[in-house]
């Protein structure tokens, strides 16, 4: 778990710089075509609602919203988007996944395959790594302020698996259909999230030194910026010293 739990912490940081710049809302956008092919009532379709308060957190104006809905229910064109999983080995062996919503899977799989490449790593088949990872819910956070007991009962009560202590952040893994509870009941108690998402989280992690970390880091970073990556997943675990030296530089 502490592979996943740097990442996500990474992820926020990094959400609030692509906010900035507008390319959080363009990915939000599109998860939210991907997720109205199901039906544009957020009130049915719980994927659809996932998507548009992920993308109300980053205060997306609500016409954009609105026009997503739409593409995805086919009253507006723009919505032929694939979901695609691609899969590979970063170095030191670590596993990474990489969900991609895309219009042009050629253009896509050869931009992801080369990130791999320079980063020493490799684009494997379909099914090479996605059985080391487990979908679940993740809702981090901050340690500042909050009561750890507190935070636990709650959270628990509502039907968490864990709650557990990863740096400067608390973390509440959750079965997907436990997700939402779980976050109404942490909302209602007052308690702020920094990262709340159902996401693919590894069941065993792999050993990496600072200097595979740094290649790891870099390759999955890369990944993340790419237009068409929704999100990354990774196995690796970087124990806390190393990745505060990589983080200093």
């Amino acid at each position: 778990m502490a592979g996943h739990s740097h990442w996500a912490g990474i992820k926020h940081k990094k959400a609030l710089i692509d906010n900035k710049r507008g390319k959080l809302w363009s990915k939000l956008s599109k998860a939210i075509i991907i997720a109205a092919k199901g039906g544009g009532d957020p009130g049915m379709n719980l994927k659809l609602r996932y998507a548009i308060d992920a993308a109300r957190a980053v205060s997306m104006p609500k016409d954009n919203i609105e026009r997503a809905i739409k593409k995805g229910t086919g009253e507006l064109d723009g919505g032929n988007f694939d979901e695609i999983l691609y899969e590979g080995y970063g170095p030191g062996g670590v596993a990474v996944l990489c969900e991609v919503l895309t219009d042009n899977r050629n253009r896509t799989a050869g931009e992801v395959r080369k990130l791999f490449e320079m980063a020493d790593g490799k684009l494997g088949a379909t099914g090479c790594v996605a059985y080391l990872f487990e979908r679940k819910g993740l809702l981090a956070v901050g340690v500042a302020g909050i009561d750890e007991d507190l935070l636990m009962e709650v959270a628990l009560e509502a039907g968490a698996e864990d709650v557990r202590r990863e740096g400067d952040s608390f973390e509440i893994i959750t079965d997907p259909n436990d997700f939402e509870t779980v976050a109404d009941a942490l909302k209602a108690a007052k308690i702020e999230t920094d990262v709340a998402e159902i996401t693919r989280i590894p069941s065993n992690t792999v050993d990496i030194d600072v200097d595979t970390g740094r290649k790891v880091l870099k390759l999955v970073e890369q990944l993340d910026d790419h237009d068409d990556v929704q999100s990354v997943s990774a196995n690796f675990n970087l124990p806390d010293e190393a990745m505060a030296e990589i983080g200093g530089e």
